[in-house]
């Protein structure tokens, strides 16, 4: 019977899921051939292929396997009991991919990769991927992975580290991943993984296109064309169609056949035995030479996108039933049959067999417990252990390798500095204390970044924990959070804020989100270094100045800080690392470029915004606020940055021309807020003046009323000060958008009952 014709025909029914199970089990009653099964089970599957027999068995039990849950995933959807219906469908060649890589191998998968689960899960013993799935599906709060909070393809155990609907976002950590191997081998003496291990990543062919998965394919050929390891095994698993939008017949080998850097590999993904020979050849190409490769598998998409998806609204139905005809079970099938493998007889029990144990497995899921309050659902999200955390902020156990770094100046023993003084002196001491730290971005290495504040560190800590990489700030966070899973504490540096935008899918989608994923299972703690906020006296526009910081609130789990002067940026700092060590949080640490180099306060050479170093066994607890005038008790002015100093000249010049006094609370830490710190001091006073540097729409004071609100009561007079809803222009125009003294000093002034100048 020939692979061809093999689609019920004529029928026009809706459900497809039904037709594809009835085409399956109907080829195997309508096989006539007579063929003499095999004994031999470790004999190759025929003349040109070293597959055994038993190892082929295997591959399509797990093809199996994984087309049941995806029937199965539709019944529960229908008895309300699962929640998730995109399917592997049509996939199930990837079972190879999971057979010829270890279980060592990281691999970030694809949302259609259930036959690589399958087969992965033989590596272990007691691992029941069906079951697993099952809980997923049910959003059960047993589900290994994420405890029921999506439906993922992950496991501890087997190294593969959970992906939600991934369009392509998953692939710039891959290759930070697959590059951190040697990385980690070289700062921590081993990685967590073997030396010799390769990243599996997959992904679709329409996904292919997007700009995150191209950021990815260029930072891998980039750094194979520079000789350095990159050992990640793209998979595309090329179906032909983006939901509904057909991807143009040879785009995909058009585009990826002789991209520079990366080798090309392509096989008949429904065909075990092609997927086979090529798999092999493509995941040792990769382990051999630690370059990264495409694997090209062509494959069809069976069922539709998800359970929802009437295909034939978008696709003739004679189209339907032409891609059906090619399911990759009906392929092993013949070819099992051809080959004399197995009868019909025995695939259909295997089948059945195989379907049994889904659905005893689904009706067990059904029944576990779900996940029920906010409280449970949120844990994993924002580990926090104030005291470890605080005995690692404070932890000063390596005097050596400070004596090191600084010799016998070392930072606390020189006069009061500046502010990128002390954040590059704190970057020193940090990198001193953890020799896992890396500090990469555009710039920051031989030139010593843009404003100089990483100036020394490639030349004490070299190439392979201070480099520059390339301009895509969508590589330098993928980047970071492959290096913290290989068990790296990066610091990648953003180099303005407005540039963060480009690439924030990779702290919102991505590294906020694996420890909630995971369960708190993976973790990829980082520091992001991100140079911002406005005050350039008009330099550089939008780009340089921006005040914005809206985004980077809205990720939860975040850290935001917010130093505004030397002294609490290198304590800040302190907490920030240790956080990623203990809790394994990802932080973005704002440094106010407008301070940098602030030397003075109140007027010219006074010196009074240049403070001394801090011993390495000071730290600032995550929240903690710096308050100035604790005393005063006329106004409370609260802020943050660029805030802070205009705020303390507001208040001298107040307290000058007409007695009042103002307590300024600089916060700090901007997320998460403290709320209570700051209902404390507006009950104190009971009159409220925040001044907000980012925009009037969606700046933090909105949040800061809020909290005063809920915590404080309704009796406090609150107002603001802000900057407009706009980008920044260039020149002195930039002062009419953003918050100036003067407009400080007027607020003040009204809330004070006082005459402003």
């Amino acid at each position: 019977m020939s692979k061809t014709g093999l689609a019920k025909k004529g029928t026009r029914a809706i459900n497809r899921a039904e037709i594809v199970d009835q085409n399956f089990l109907e080829f195997l009653a309508d096989w006539d051939e007579t063929i003499e099964t095999r004994e031999d089970r470790s004999a190759p599957v025929n003349a040109q292929s070293d597959l055994s027999v038993a190892d082929f068995i295997e591959l399509f039990e797990s093809q199996m396997l994984s087309r049941h849950l995806d029937l199965e995933a539709r019944a529960m959807r229908a008895r309300n009991e699962g929640f998730y219906t995109i399917g592997s469908s049509g996939h199930e060649g990837n079972t190879v991919v999971g057979r010829v890589t270890r279980h060592t191998d990281p691999a970030f998968l694809h949302y259609r990769s259930g036959g690589f689960m399958m087969e992965r899960a033989r590596k272990l013993p007691d691992i029941d991927p069906a079951y697993d799935t099952a809980l997923s599906l049910a959003a059960s709060s047993d589900d290994p992975i994420s405890g029921g909070r999506h439906k993922v393809w992950g496991s501890l155990p087997l190294w593969v580290p959970p992906q939600t609907s991934t369009i392509a976002s998953h692939l710039p950590k891959a290759v930070g991943a697959a590059i951190a191997i040697a990385q980690a081998g070289r700062l921590k003496g081993e990685a967590p993984v073997p030396a010799d291990s390769i990243v599996v990543c997959s992904f679709g062919d329409a996904s292919s296109n997007h700009a995150t998965a191209q950021a990815g394919f260029n930072a891998a050929g980039w750094t194979s064309h520079q000789n350095l390891p990159c050992p990640v095994l793209f998979v595309c698993e090329d179906n032909g169609i983006g939901i509904s939008v057909q991807t143009p017949a040879g785009w995909i080998e058009a585009s990826f056949k002789a991209r520079p850097g990366i080798k090309y590999f392509s096989a008949d993904g429904l065909d075990l035995l092609d997927t086979w020979r090529v798999s092999r050849e493509a995941e040792a190409y990769v382990r051999r030479t630690r370059k990264p490769a495409f694997l090209h598998l062509r494959l069809k998409r069976l069922l539709g996108h998800a359970g929802t998806d009437v295909e034939t609204d978008y696709r003739p139905v004679e189209e339907v039933e032409a891609i059906e005809a090619q399911d990759p079970l009906l392929m092993s099938a013949e070819t099992a049959l051809e080959e004399g493998l197995m009868t019909a007889e025995e695939i259909r029990e295997l089948y059945e067999s195989v379907r049994e144990r889904v659905q005893a497995a689904s009706r067990r899921a059904a029944e576990r417990p779900k996940l029920t309050s906010a409280e449970a659902i949120m844990q994993p999200l924002a580990p926090y252990s104030p005291e470890a955390v605080n005995n690692e902020a404070t932890r000063a156990d390596y005097q050596d390798r400070r004596q090191a770094v600084f010799g016998e100046r070392l930072p606390e023993s020189q006069p009061p500095r500046h502010l990128s003084i002390q954040i590059n002196r704190a970057l020193h001491d940090l990198m001193a204390k953890y020799p896992e730290i890396t500090l990469f971005g555009e710039d920051v290495a031989q030139k010593g970044g843009v404003y100089t504040v990483t100036s020394g560190l490639y030349r004490q800590f070299k190439g392979h924990r201070v480099f520059n990489t390339l301009l895509d700030e969508t590589t330098i966070l993928g980047m970071a959070q492959g290096q913290a899973m290989m068990g790296l504490l990066p610091m990648p540096e953003i180099q303005y804020l407005a540039y963060f935008h480009n690439a924030c899918d990779q702290i919102r989608g991505e590294a906020a989100s694996l420890q909630f994923f995971s369960n708190d299972q993976y973790r990829n703690p980082m520091i992001m270094r991100i140079a911002g906020l406005a005050y350039q006296k008009g330099f550089g526009g939008h780009f340089h100045n921006d005040n914005s910081f809206t985004a980077l609130r809205d990720i939860p789990g975040l850290v935001i800080a917010c130093p505004s002067r030397g002294d609490d940026a290198a304590m800040m700092l302190r907490t920030l690392a240790a956080l990623g060590k203990v809790d394994g949080r990802v932080s973005a640490f704002l440094e106010p470029i407008a301070l940098y180099m602030s030397k003075d306060l109140y007027q010219a050479r006074d010196g009074e915004w240049l403070f001394p170093y801090p011993e390495p066994d000071r730290a600032i607890p995550l929240g903690e606020g710096r308050v100035y005038h604790p005393e005063a008790d006329d106004l409370l002015i609260v802020t943050f940055g660029n805030g802070v100093p205009m705020s303390l000249r507001v208040a001298r010049e107040i307290e000058q021309d007409h007695g009042k006094r103002i307590r300024v609370l600089d916060l700090r830490w901007l997320k998460p807020l403290n709320r209570a710190l700051i209902a404390h001091h507006a009950q104190a006073i009971g009159q409220v003046l925040v001044v907000d540097e980012s925009r009037r729409t969606g700046g933090l004071a909105e949040e800061i009323f809020t909290a005063i609100e809920e915590e404080a009561g309704h009796g406090i007079r609150k107002q603001r000060v802000c900057g407009e809803d706009s980008y920044i222009p260039l020149g002195d125009a930039a002062n009419r958008v953003l918050m100036e003294e003067k407009a400080i000093r007027a607020a003040a002034s009204e809330m004070l009952g006082i005459e402003a100048v």
